[in-house]
Parts: structure tokens; C-alpha cells; sequence
């Protein structure tokens, strides 16, 4: 995390050498957890999965933008909506768009939990009824809202339209139409601001922990995706790009 070490050499160049490098290093701890432990910034409440980072380029706010997704095989390009919803919204929203996909749905379980990867590994799962599905992941609710090591995409190929929840926990909508999902982002008081920035754009941190991988592990039974199941590929990120 090169924010961190900058974060470090900061503090001691700011010190003026009244500090000596151990209290200086004290204080830059002590300066770090309260930026880790920070959760609202205005009316926005971060979930636990992710900060930003030290430098705070990029505040974290309500809204969402649109962008286009290039295949890099094909060039094919798919428009995008791009959200961030505040915690005490988020994962409502996120099982409205989700309603919005169909009566039976493919599911893209995302995993970063093991650090001898790089990128994420995907579990596919083909073909669930949307009852199971989101009975299922309201039980999840505070691992998929909280967890930074872990996301998820449910998609219907037929339309083709897909919502991804990513482990940044942004909101992420492909496909024609997207009037739909942009209307249920206004209900719920998330508006268009095409020149928002969001988290993953700036350097941010992820948070874990063995607990919720445990977690992890018992929705990816309960889903169906044994570690042998699904697409099992390692990705970085996406195919393409968003442009």
C-alpha cells in the first residue's frame, strides 16, 4: 500500500524533527486508525469493506454517472451505470435492481479472500429462480454489504442485462435498457452526476477477515459453487474497459 508508506514519510517531513521517529510513527498510527475507523463523510456512510485513501483525492459521495463497456475481443460496447449509495440504502437498492433482471437469473459469486491471486476468482452459477436467489441474499446481507474481499453479479443473458455489487460496493448496471435501473436509483435519492468520482479511482483499502471468509465459504455452499463449480477463472477486474 504505497499510500501508507507515503502517509508515514509524510508525517516524520511534517514533524520538524520535534518528534522523535518512534513517537512519529506512534502518531501516524494513531492518525491512521481514525481515518480507518471513519464511516461517514457528510451524509454518506461507507460500509466496513473499504476506505479510502489517506490522501483523500476522492471523497466519497451519493450518485451515480454513465459510462460504456468495451469488449476487448470484440469491441463490442454495452452502456453502463456506475452508483454509490450510501450503507443505510445500499443493499436495498441493490435487491431492487436485481428484481428488475427477471424470474431466473445467472450468479457470479467474486472472491479476492485467497492473496495468492492476483485480480479475483468468479463462481458461475447458471439458471437460479429469483425467489431462492434473493431469500438467499438477504441472509448474506452483512457479509456482501461489509465484506471487501468479496462481490457478486447477477445476470439474465437473455436480455442481456447484468447488476454487479462489486467488493468496492458499488452499484453497476450493463445492458439496454437502463432507464429502469436509473429510475430506481432516483426513487431511493441517487442522482445522475456524470462528473462523480468513485473510490476505486483513487487509492483505497480493503478489509477482511477470517470470519467473513468462513461466511463466504457457507454462501458459496449455499448457492451451489463448490471450489470446482462455475467459470472458476482469475480476472483483473473486467474483460474489457470502461471508457
Amino acid at each position: 500500500m504505497d499510500f501508507l508508506n507515503q502517509f508515514f514519510e509524510n508525517v516524520f517531513q511534517q514533524s520538524g524533527n520535534f518528534l522523535t521517529p518512534q513517537q512519529t510513527t506512534e502518531k501516524a498510527s494513531k492518525d491512521l486508525s481514525r481515518h480507518l475507523e471513519k464511516s461517514y463523510y457528510g451524509d454518506f456512510q461507507l460500509t466496513d469493506a473499504v476506505r479510502p485513501g489517506l490522501d483523500l483525492k476522492i471523497t466519497p459521495v451519493q450518485g451515480y454517472r454513465h459510462d460504456v463497456y468495451v469488449d476487448e475481443e470484440s469491441g463490442a460496447k454495452v452502456p453502463v451505470i456506475m452508483a454509490a449509495a450510501s450503507k443505510e440504502i445500499l443493499f436495498s437498492v441493490f435487491m431492487q435492481l436485481v428484481n428488475r433482471l427477471g424470474p431466473s437469473v445467472d450468479v457470479v459469486l467474486e472472491t479476492s479472500h485467497n492473496h495468492d491471486t492476483t485480480g479475483h476468482i468468479d463462481l458461475y452459477r447458471e439458471q437460479i429462480d429469483m425467489p431462492v436467489l434473493t431469500s438467499t441474499l438477504w441472509e448474506y446481507e452483512n457479509l456482501l454489504t461489509n465484506d471487501g474481499c468479496t462481490g457478486i453479479a447477477v445476470l439474465n443473458p437473455k436480455t442481456p442485462q447484468e447488476v454487479q455489487f462489486d467488493e468496492h460496493k458499488l452499484l453497476i448496471m450493463y445492458g439496454s435498457p437502463l432507464e429502469p435501473f436509473e429510475h430506481i436509483l432516483e426513487q431511493n435519492g441517487i442522482y445522475c452526476n456524470e462528473n462523480i468520482r468513485f473510490i476505486t479511482e483513487s487509492e483505497h483499502v480493503h478489509s477482511s477477515s477470517e470470519a467473513m471468509f468462513q461466511t463466504f465459504e457457507c454462501l458459496q455452499t449455499e448457492l451451489g459453487l463448490d471450489s470446482q463449480s462455475g467459470a472458476g477463472r482469475q480476472e483483473e477486474d473486467f474483460d474489457g474497459e470502461l471508457l
